[in-house]
């Protein structure tokens, strides 16, 4: 269960944020999980909910936005969702397809007390 060592980066990557930038309160974490990164949504968010319990982030809570699959064809340079996983452009149905995107995992932003 990599999600686990995960959800401890990202609390600790906030925390470093809250105190080099004097933040109040954290509401809310904003993640950016690309649907080809491998974490489970689910798995992440429990596994966060267990870390924070007894600490400064005990009340915020994770936002999470699942980024699709994109692709770029090498061939005809189009750009396209990647359904079903099927890597080959639907344009013109070349194999040679790189990913644009859906395949990380970010903190896209911090929500915090007015």
């Amino acid at each position: 269960m990599h999600e686990l060592s995960i959800a401890q980066s990202i609390f600790e990557t906030v925390l470093q944020e809250k105190e080099k930038s004097r933040l109040p309160a954290i509401e809310k974490i904003g993640l950016r999980i690309g649907a080809m990164s491998g974490i489970l949504a689910d798995s992440l968010e429990f596994s966060f909910d267990a870390i924070k319990i007894d600490t400064e982030l005990a009340e915020t809570n994770l936002e999470i936005e699942i980024v699709p699959l994109k692709g770029c064809c090498q061939s005809c340079r189009q750009e396209f969702k990647v359904e079903n996983y099927a890597f080959f452009c639907p344009h013109c149905e070349s194999g040679r397809i790189e990913v644009m995107q859906g395949m990380d995992m970010e903190i896209a932003y911090l929500e915090v007390e007015d």
